[in-house]
């Protein structure tokens, strides 16, 4: 039996499908003009405990491992969704992990265990404070790394925090953060040396801090119901309480917890290129060109078949690697490999899926041209596909 395919994550799929066609797909266009999800779906997820999956119980999760998080973001995709809403609805998955790890919880895969040595105590309180919330769907949390000037290069981070007391006072700026819009507090990446020193910590900032400011919606080519924000700085005061670990062991967190990051991207990429070509094999039979269907030519049948190849092999290569992440390997190189296997694939798929549907797949009333519009992120999302092969090259001793 494949291990994502137990009768447990069969379950775990119907629920998820369900979940996405009574509650997403009758309200996704709408969620899309209007730039964002509303509070109450993540109310509604976490109701039926998809919200929580991948973190313990003991911090208010579902439990569930990493391959169980990828199972419900491959079927949202699937079952008529995008990876523009599971960016909306699920970001917490990355605004959460380094407080729950920090914190001692222990859990399946990339999600658990500790950063090395005791808890500072305001862990535990970030958990009371931050963690169940979000997981209970009355809370959203951010991700901020991404500066103006920095790119991928997460050791250059260049927001300050200076400790002042029992207050760190924060000044900076960070660019494309998702849902940050909506966010009720920001995990947040700050320099607590010398700007681009590399000593990085992570600080959970609240919306509504004097000196916090929100900046405008951005907008962009896909990921439409994400919102997407910039973030400024100026003299905000943060508890010392609202520190996640101890001090300078940031940018081990956020490295240890992209593992995670980028499988869901890769996730997301082989799920869109597998829904593209189920609509493709479902217009090519109902299209007919010249009397016959397209699905009678052997062009487009062949056409078909190297797409299916392409997602289903993206598929099983991203599920073996995510299992060996799940089993605690060190598989940094094999990371980067799954999300550029699979990224590569969806970039084929859809804008082969696209061309088959010929003037149709142009339109926005085509579902086949948002997921066209999502993927393009997906190369650039949680490292870019140059970054990854930095990565690759590296682990091949180069």
């Amino acid at each position: 039996m494949s291990i994502v395919d137990t009768p447990e994550r069969r379950q775990l799929r119907e629920l998820t499908r369900a979940f996405v066609t009574r509650e997403v797909l009758p309200h996704l266009d709408e969620w899309e003009r209007a730039g964002e999800v509303p509070l109450a779906l993540h109310a509604t997820a976490a109701k039926l405990g998809l919200l929580g999956i991948g973190f313990p119980e003991s911090v208010g999760g579902s439990g569930g491992d990493l391959l169980d998080s990828i199972i419900v973001t491959e079927e949202v995709i699937r079952s008529g969704g995008s990876s523009g809403l599971v960016a909306a609805l699920f970001t917490h998955g990355i605004a959460l992990p380094h407080m729950v790890a920090a914190a001692g919880a222990r859990t399946g895969g990339s999600l658990g265990g500790r950063l090395g040595g005791t808890s500072p105590p305001g862990d535990d309180g970030l958990i009371e404070r931050y963690v169940r919330p979000t997981l209970a769907g009355t809370m959203i949390g951010a991700l901020a790394i991404t500066e103006p000037d920095g790119g991928s290069d997460v050791a250059g981070i260049r927001t300050i925090a200076r400790r002042d007391g029992d207050h760190y006072v924060v000044n900076g700026s960070k660019t494309y953060i998702t849902s940050g819009h909506r966010a009720d507090f920001v995990t947040t990446a700050v320099c607590t040396d010398f700007p681009g020193s590399g000593e990085l910590t992570l600080l959970v900032i609240d919306k509504g801090l004097p000196g916090f400011t929100v900046g405008r919606r951005l907008d962009k080519l896909g990921w439409h119901c994400s919102d997407t924000v910039e973030l400024s700085f100026v003299d905000v005061r943060v508890p010392v309480t609202n520190r996640v670990g101890a001090e300078n062991t940031g940018f081990l967190a956020i490295m240890q917890h992209f593992a995670a990051e980028r499988l869901s991207l890769a996730t997301q990429a082989y799920a869109t290129a597998q829904r593209c070509v189920e609509l493709a094999v479902r217009w090519c039979r109902d299209r007919e060109t010249f009397g016959r269907p397209l699905a009678s030519r052997q062009l487009i049948r062949h056409r078909l078949a190297e797409m299916h190849t392409r997602a289903e092999a993206a598929r099983s290569y991203v599920h073996e690697v995510a299992n060996r992440v799940a089993a605690g390997e060190p598989v940094v190189t094999e990371v980067a490999m799954a999300k550029n296997v699979a990224v590569a694939a969806c970039d084929q798929v859809v804008d082969q899926a696209l061309q088959l549907h010929g003037g149709f797949g142009y339109l926005r009333d085509a579902e086949v041209e948002r997921h066209y519009r999502d993927a393009r992120i997906l190369g650039i999302g949680g490292g870019t596909t140059e970054i990854m092969n930095e990565i690759i090259a590296k682990g091949m001793g180069l």
